[in-house]
């Protein structure tokens, strides 16, 4: 019996024999060089492989026709393999070299790839294996290579793998999956957001579990604890039995909860809101019983569209807005990365050395204003068709609000003249997820309507640690006192100055997370929309002072 720790991607227990997917087999690229006469003929091969490709993704959007979170996935590579500034600038590339059009496709793919990983945005850092693996199908169709087909996984299996490419996801709703045991991948990745909405237990990052596993082992993959065990013996697997139906009845009670407020024990209103990426996710959150939405990312609609024009957005706020009527909805503004991740016409900058620390957020639109006047001019005309707030990323200074405040008053005065309704008086507040933010929240809370903190990023922030980097994963600890310091900070000076407080970190939807920020006094969690009922049972099952205990020995008060 081998045990294997990982991080946790989407909880439950699963019990299955495993798959393991075999290691991707490397592509040879011929790298002679080209004539000229020969570059018309090739360049025509790789249009050909781009129609072949679309026709595939085709086919896969039909078999998952309903299922709108993949939907979204084959939605998106039709616009990556339609992308005109890509294959401009790839057609540009080819034309003026001498090298083959497979040799400068997979260069220029790369070269993409790398710019997403280097935006200093975790979700948009996983949207590189988006590109990688569309244009990796074009490749594979110019070299005739016919790599592993995913359809060969059995019904009930336990995936084991290095890596899943996000078009491999499709097995998830073709076969009874019981699990992910995955080398690689991230919370955010498009396979960790599925497997959450599946509620297929994941875990990832586990090194080298697929040197160790065989196809037929018996694996249980624990994503409540973040475990995987190889080969357990007959009484392991007896206790995982037991454990896995528990689980699915502890579930089946939670439905319960969907249509329920949240209240604690002794009666106390707590706010649970949803986080969501795109706007068919605003669906499921009215369906697993959101209070509104806490936290609506704007990145992957600037991701799905080469330009995200001001009507477009306006589109896709309006819907959000209407579909959840008088319940709140909190849109970030982009939070991503400089190097042409938004559409401007401005020379973003790039190459940085560390992009997290460096132009990206609040701080790339204040750079570039007109993306964040085009965004803010969407969301007030937006406004009128729902309970709208405003959040900005990665505050650190009083004068990037005041900043930002002055464009939104622009927008007004703009939207005003044009003779467009919207409503003046939006909130807007900001995200707490740098220390700098939180010890000067006092300062912040006079420019702000509202507080949401991001333990995520406020997190990697405070300890010095990577949280996408599984080499250092044992050291990204959401419950350091430090950052329960700096949140309590921020709670304390938010009471003060009389504007709320919320939560839309993942801590918020971790049950000891929750008690101990509902301990602190935070009455707003935002969280993924399918943790809803398990973190309205566990509120019911506490009175608040003994959430204020949690928080106190959390705190080392107690």
């Amino acid at each position: 019996m081998d045990v294997f720790l990982g991080i946790s991607a989407s909880g439950g227990i699963g019990l299955g024999k495993a798959f393991v997917i075999p290691a991707a087999q490397e592509r040879v690229i011929p790298q002679g060089q080209v004539a000229a006469d020969e570059i018309p003929a090739q360049w025509a091969r790789f249009q050909a492989s781009v129609q072949a490709v679309s026709a595939q993704v085709a086919q896969d959007l039909a078999a998952v026709r309903g299922d709108k979170v993949q939907g979204e996935i084959f939605e998106t590579y039709f616009l990556m393999l339609n992308d005109p500034e890509f294959l401009g600038d790839l057609e540009k590339t080819f034309r003026a070299g001498d090298r083959t059009i497979e040799y400068v496709l997979l260069a220029k793919t790369n070269e993409y790839a790398d710019k997403l990983r280097n935006s200093g945005n975790a979700y948009l850092a996983e949207r590189a294996q988006d590109i990688c693996d569309i244009f990796g199908r074009v490749l594979d169709d110019l070299l005739d290579f016919h790599p592993f087909d995913i359809n060969q996984v059995p019904d009930g299996a336990v995936i084991v793998a290095h890596a899943m490419a996000p078009s491999d996801t499709i097995i998830l709703s073709r076969r009874n999956i019981a699990g992910l045991a995955l080398e690689e991948g991230g919370v955010s990745s498009h396979v960790g957001i599925l497997a959450r909405n599946y509620g297929i237990p994941a875990v990832f990052a586990l090194h080298q579990i697929t040197r160790h596993a065989k196809t037929g082992h018996t694996v249980v993959v624990d994503g409540v604890v973040g475990e995987v065990t190889l080969n357990p013996d007959s009484d392991s697997v007896a206790e995982f039995e037991a454990k896995l139906a528990a689980h699915k009845q502890h579930a089946a009670e939670l439905t319960a909860f969907r249509d329920k407020p949240a209240l604690t024990k002794d009666g106390t209103r707590v706010t649970v809101l949803a986080n969501i990426g795109t706007v068919e996710e605003a669906g499921v959150a009215l369906e697993e019983g959101a209070d509104g939405i806490g936290l609506f990312r704007t990145e992957f609609l600037f991701m799905s569209e080469n330009t995200f024009s001001e009507e477009s957005q306006f589109n896709a706020y309006r819907t959000v807005l209407d579909l959840m009527q008088d319940k709140p909805v909190t849109i970030r503004t982009l939070d991503a990365g400089g190097d042409k991740l938004v559409p401007t016409k401005d020379p973003l900058a790039h190459g940085e050395k560390n992009p997290l620390m460096g132009l990206r957020a609040i701080r790339l639109s204040l750079a570039y204003p007109q993306q964040l006047r085009t965004q803010l001019r969407a969301l007030y005309r937006a406004s009128v068709f729902g309970n709208l707030k405003i959040m900005l990323p990665l505050i650190t200074d009083v004068a990037q609000v005041r900043k930002a405040r002055e464009i939104a008053r622009e927008v007004r005065e703009s939207l005003l003249a044009d003779g467009i309704p919207f409503k003046a008086d939006v909130p807007i507040g900001i995200m707490v997820e740098t220390a700098a933010a939180a010890v000067a929240a006092d300062l912040l809370a006079s420019e702000s309507d509202f507080f949401s903190i991001g333990t995520n990023d406020l997190t990697q922030y405070t300890v010095g640690v990577d949280r996408e980097n599984a080499t250092v994963a044992p050291l990204y600890d959401e419950l350091h006192i430090a950052v329960l310091r700096l949140i309590r900070a921020t709670v304390t000076h938010g009471a003060n100055a009389g504007i709320p407080v919320s939560v839309c970190g993942e801590m918020a939807s971790r049950a000891d997370g929750a008690k101990i920020l509902a301990g602190m006094g935070i009455r707003s969690l935002s969280m993924s929309p399918k943790l809803i009922s398990g973190t309205k049972s566990l509120l019911a099952r506490h009175t608040i002072a003994e959430l204020e205990s949690c928080a106190a020995q959390a705190l080392q008060e107690a």
